[in-house]
């Protein structure tokens, strides 16, 4: 599952006509980093919780069969294979969210086509390494020890007041603590550690 109902606000005014998924990173959109990573974690049925102005987000990912015959047509097989690579990419699915609700909202839009199945959610705000295999790890780690994962990040003290921060407790594995709340940006001095959460 992959929100992608934003406004884009802090990006304008960049985003006032081009949703901020779409922005180039390199030679990409943001957002096909995302789906290549929920693709390398072995996710190949991927649905994205779209709003207002997000079109551009579904023609991404489909088929553009003028343009394509134009690049074959000129021979240019290198851009090809680059245009149909994020169409095969995987299964995509789109949902709209209605009104802008927030991140919650997004998700729970998702319910229906996720039903009952374990699901991952990825923010496109985040872009990990891709040499990272970080969703397939906290894949299993679900698997190992069930209920809900989070990704965090260690900060310097100084910077988490932009971030959501976890209270964490220790549980034996140096790579997964127990999560026992949540503090949207706290002040520095009233974090009760760290670790920031990250959008996975």
């Amino acid at each position: 599952v992959i929100p992608a109902a934003g406004l884009g606000t802090r990006f304008l005014p960049a985003t006032k006509a081009t949703p901020k998924e779409m922005l180039p990173v390199v030679d990409k959109p943001a957002i096909q980093y995302v789906v290549e990573e929920a693709v390398a974690a072995g996710l190949d049925d991927v649905l994205m919780v779209t709003g207002r102005n997000k079109r551009p987000l579904e023609d991404h990912f489909d088929r553009n069969y003028e343009l394509e015959s134009a690049l074959q047509k000129k021979g240019d097989a290198g851009r090809l294979a680059k245009v149909q690579e994020s169409s095969d990419l995987a299964t995509m699915h789109y949902v709209r969210q209605g009104d802008p609700r927030g991140l919650g909202h997004a998700v729970l839009c998702a319910a229906p086509h996720v039903g009952n199945e374990p699901f991952a959610v990825l923010l496109g705000d985040d872009l990990i390494d891709p040499r990272d295999p970080l969703l397939q790890r906290m894949i299993e780690t679900q698997e190992q020890h069930g209920g809900s994962v989070i990704a965090l990040m260690e900060v310097a003290p100084e910077q988490i007041h932009l971030y959501g921060c976890a209270a964490v407790e220790a549980t034996g594995d140096t790579d997964v603590v127990k999560v026992t709340g949540l503090v949207e940006k706290p002040d520095p001095a009233d974090a009760p550690s760290h670790y920031a959460v990250i959008g996975r």
